[in-house]
């Protein structure tokens, strides 16, 4: 099973147990982030595409760490003028580990052995 969610402006394809880098997100380390986004749904061969996103569907991924990424030359020079400015930049990231895809069907079977456990 897998899901392509839409986060930062931008489209990950992700599955349980992946390990994904997003721009930098507004969570600590630790917490649960949700991903309520989701463009596109496989479980099992089928699959469900969204107008633009599939209702009822939630990647949950926890937030392994922060950082930044490798450092890039930004390097500009404007000939026979005597102009050039050098700059570096470094991306900053948050990297989250996947923790699973919820779907209604699975949260209907949560609920019911809620319900089960109770009775008994």
């Amino acid at each position: 099973m897998y899901a392509v969610i839409e986060s930062c402006g931008r489209q990950y394809k992700v599955a349980q147990g992946d390990v994904v880098f997003f721009e930098k997100l507004d969570a600590e380390e630790g917490k649960k982030v949700t991903f309520d986004k989701v463009v596109l749904v496989s479980e099992d061969g089928k699959v469900q595409v969204g107008n633009p996103y599939v209702k009822g569907i939630k990647v949950e991924g926890k937030v392994v760490s922060h950082g930044k990424g490798k450092k890039i030359i930004v390097f500009k020079m404007k000939a026979k003028k005597n102009e050039r400015t050098k700059q570096g930049h470094r991306q900053p990231y948050t990297k989250v580990e996947i923790t699973g895809i919820k779907t209604p069907a699975k949260k209907a079977e949560k609920t019911a052995e809620k319900a089960e456990k109770v009775e008994a």
